[in-house]
């Protein structure tokens, strides 16, 4: 008899205790709050929950197995979670009501290294601090970290631009988020044939010029195939947008690109120099790292932007002095 009740008893407690109408109590302990970050699955979270106090120590496995019953895994999001201190199915039951709190921030496509810190004004972010901020390797995906370039300046292109919802108005949070997504929704479009620090470098260069010079999303990939046909014809890129940078990093910010500024002395002049800069130049949108990853293909090596920013594209330079003419008469 007491083997076939300690069965009964198994059977009734393995079960939902809504289920049996049981007089569960509801938690009753103290607030606990809880950051769930993106890309937790149900048992990382409850592990969270173990370690925020929510959930006595032992208990995550029973946790996370009560989130799967409730289908919480299903539909978890990343936040801030206020719940009440309790057995692991009172912390999931409120699971299956209570909603994240959230912060937006909006990483803008074109952001460069010199205006990322405008989105935490309440913060120093530049210099050291910016270095110490996206040399952080803990904020990037580790499948990221064998391709990334060591400075600042060459990773913020890994940033992708999007608004984020954080858990938290922070600086590390939204470059984990945004590296993160990078990674999924770029990172996993690149072949594994070219995964190596060299590509993923070139890529993030061309990348940001391409996002400098078009404004118009359509014309993204022929501008990336210019950039390919004048590096292979070992042409200089000329790239007004790189002079722009060059004259940033001096502390100098040009509205317009006039023919003493061509004369800058700068890694970063493609008048002057040839081949790429040495850095991207801002933070690709995605439809640039697209544009770049399969650039179209034709023999255009020369464009001119019309007021309205769509561009006039040339094979010839005589062509594209045609269209310089063209262009200026608009």
């Amino acid at each position: 008899m007491a083997a076939a009740a300690l069965a009964m008893l198994i059977r009734t407690t393995a079960n939902t205790p809504e289920r049996w109408n049981l007089p569960f109590p509801e938690a009753s302990g103290e607030y606990v709050r809880v950051f769930v970050q993106p890309g937790m699955n149900a048992r990382q979270a409850a592990e969270e929950f173990v370690r925020s106090g929510a959930v006595d120590r032992g208990y995550g496995g029973a946790l996370a197995r009560w989130m799967v019953r409730f289908s919480i895994d299903r539909r978890l999001r990343p936040g801030l979670y206020s719940v009440r201190k309790g057995t692991p199915w009172q912390v999931a039951r409120q699971m299956r009501t209570v909603e994240p709190d959230v912060e937006s921030l909006t990483l803008v496509p074109g952001t460069d290294i010199y205006s990322f810190g405008q989105i935490f004004p309440d913060l120093a972010l530049s210099g050291k601090a910016l270095e110490d901020l996206l040399g952080n390797d803990s904020l990037y995906p580790k499948e990221m970290l064998p391709f990334l370039p060591a400075a600042a300046e060459g990773r913020i292109a890994f940033l992708l631009p999007e608004t984020y919802h954080l858990p938290l108005k922070t600086e590390k949070g939204l470059v984990s988020a945004a590296a993160a997504l990078w990674w999924r929704r770029i990172g996993s479009k690149i072949p594994e044939n070219l995964k190596n620090p060299v590509y993923f470098e070139e890529s993030a260069i061309i990348a940001s010029l391409v996002e400098r010079e078009a404004l118009w999303d359509e014309e993204r990939p022929r501008i990336a195939g210019v950039i390919a046909n004048r590096r292979e014809k070992q042409m200089q890129l000329q790239i007004d947008a790189t002079v722009v940078y060059a004259w940033k990093r001096e502390g100098r910010n040009l509205t317009r690109v006039l023919f003493k500024d061509l004369e800058i002395d700068s890694p970063y002049n493609t008048y002057k120099v040839s081949g790429l800069p040495p850095a991207p130049i801002c933070t690709p949108s995605e439809k640039s790292w697209i544009a770049v990853l399969d650039p179209e293909s034709h023999t255009y090596l020369y464009y001119v932007a019309q007021p309205d920013g769509r561009h006039l594209f040339a094979v010839t330079y005589a062509e594209h002095l045609k269209n310089i003419r063209k262009a200026r008469a608009q």
